[in-house]
């Protein structure tokens, strides 16, 4: 698959590669595995070295990052270099005479090698950093530690970046493209599913195409084989990033992909306190979200939480759900679970989607959901131009003729109470308006 968007991304990287020739500039990228981030810096640099920081002895991978610096860089480094502090500190003199870019990626790993590497690295950092020319990236797929790293103050490397790149997933204009140039003939609900399904995650996108699974059932064929990358998925990239109590915290993310969405009904369910973990999922993880009906009083206890990730709430809700069928490969069974509930389980999606859109049209203050208390009157999307002293009210639906505006105005005369002077506007919208 061909490389998309990132444009914001290649030119911020590239201009920092040129600050870099002048004096030392240290780089952070962060973003969840499988978003792109090792491509990005692929695209954005043909010249580098570039270090994997795999789960090894301190001096085998010593031995190996030699190896990688001697023929990236046409060098020839003598003796026996056993510790990466001293490995750096060669690389930020040879950066005095010899303007390069040096890439570490997955840096997190080092505290499982070697913790003091930080601080090692830290000091020599400030010692040579403006009498070389270095442009050092520093990249990793566990937000919380990379977060921990270089966020709190008690690390060495605190306040040391000069820039940080958090990657995002594509946005839905570029699934849109990417189905368009990749298959012209997509319905409205190909495009849905390949938003639910991939979630803007590169990785996903292009497993995708490359399979040229671009309707449901191919989808579905592809993620439920026994060969399949996708059953294993959410147990490989988040077991690491939550430790030992990583089945507390996969019960209560299944539980909110199952529409269990407030506190009370978790803790109901598991026996326990949650507030602990919630807080880390939403802060430390960011996996989570807090939902608070839009104009909500600042300590609102009106709330819900919702898993930010497309493909791992898809995970949660339907594989980890069912990895008892899984197990034992009776992949059929699910797959006729997710066609019973595909319905109802891509309207929340669907919803999402124009959210994101009316996001990236920019014309909005505020934009959020809306329910009261009981769950009474809920509105799909709220949005706010406080400037132009606007809201358009939007109701959503898989089928436009499921639309009532009528019943929309009546469900929003309570919001609307405070804004008597505002140009409101009630609109539906559907999977033909995708």
């Amino acid at each position: 698959m061909k490389f998309y968007n990132r444009e914001k991304e290649l030119k911020k990287l590239r201009d920092i590669q040129k600050l870099s020739q002048i004096t030392s500039k240290m780089t952070v990228i962060v973003g969840r595995r499988r978003i792109g981030k090792t491509k990005l810096i692929q695209e954005a640099y043909k010249e580098k070295v570039y270090l994997f920081v795999s789960k090894k002895n301190e001096a085998l991978l010593c031995e190996e990052f030699i190896s990688i610096i001697q023929r990236s860089l046409e060098i020839k480094i003598f003796g026996q270099i056993s510790k990466f502090k001293d490995l750096f500190e060669y690389l930020m003199e040879l950066a005095k005479s010899k303007p390069f870019t040096l890439v570490i990626d997955e840096f997190q790993e080092f505290l499982q090698i070697n913790s003091s590497i930080y601080s090692d690295m830290q000091n020599i950092w400030d010692n040579y950093k403006d009498k070389t020319k270095m442009n050092l990236l520093l990249s990793g797929s566990i937000y919380s530690l990379m977060k921990k790293i270089f966020e709190d103050k008690k690390e060495p490397l605190f306040g040391r970046a000069d820039n940080k790149i958090h990657l995002k997933a594509f946005t839905v204009g570029t699934i849109k493209e990417i189905l368009q140039e990749n298959y012209p003939q997509f319905t409205h609900d190909d495009l849905l599913s390949f938003y639910i399904l991939t979630g803007g995650i590169a990785k996903y996108v292009e497993i995708l195409v490359d399979n040229k699974a671009y309707t449901l059932e191919k989808q579905l064929s592809l993620i439920f084989d026994e060969y399949s990358l996708f059953l294993e998925e959410g147990k490989n990239l988040l077991i690491e990033e939550f430790g030992k109590e990583y089945t507390t915290y996969f019960s209560i993310l299944s539980l909110i992909a199952s529409s269990k969405t407030a506190r009370v009904e978790i803790e109901s369910i598991l026996g326990k306190n949650i507030g602990g973990y919630l807080d880390r999922l939403e802060n430390e993880y960011t996996i989570i979200k807090k939902v608070k009906p839009i104009f909500s009083k600042l300590g609102s206890r009106t709330l819900r939480y919702e898993i930010i990730d497309n493909f791992f709430n898809f995970w949660f809700r339907f594989i980890y759900k069912y990895k008892s069928a899984i197990e034992i490969q009776n992949y059929e069974y699910v797959k006729d679970i997710v066609r019973r509930d595909y319905t109802t389980y891509s309207g929340h999606f669907l919803e999402k989607y124009f959210i994101e859109k009316l996001k990236l049209s920019n014309k909005y203050s505020n934009i959020g959901t809306y329910w009261e208390k009981g769950n009474k009157n809920e509105i799909d999307i709220v949005c706010v131009n406080e400037d132009k002293q606007s809201i358009l009210i939007a109701e959503v639906k898989r089928q436009s003729k499921k639309i009532n505006l009528h019943v929309l105005q009546k469900k929003s005369e309570k919001l609307l109470l405070k804004y008597k002077n505002y140009d409101i506007k009630f609109i539906g919208y559907s999977l033909d308006d995708m």
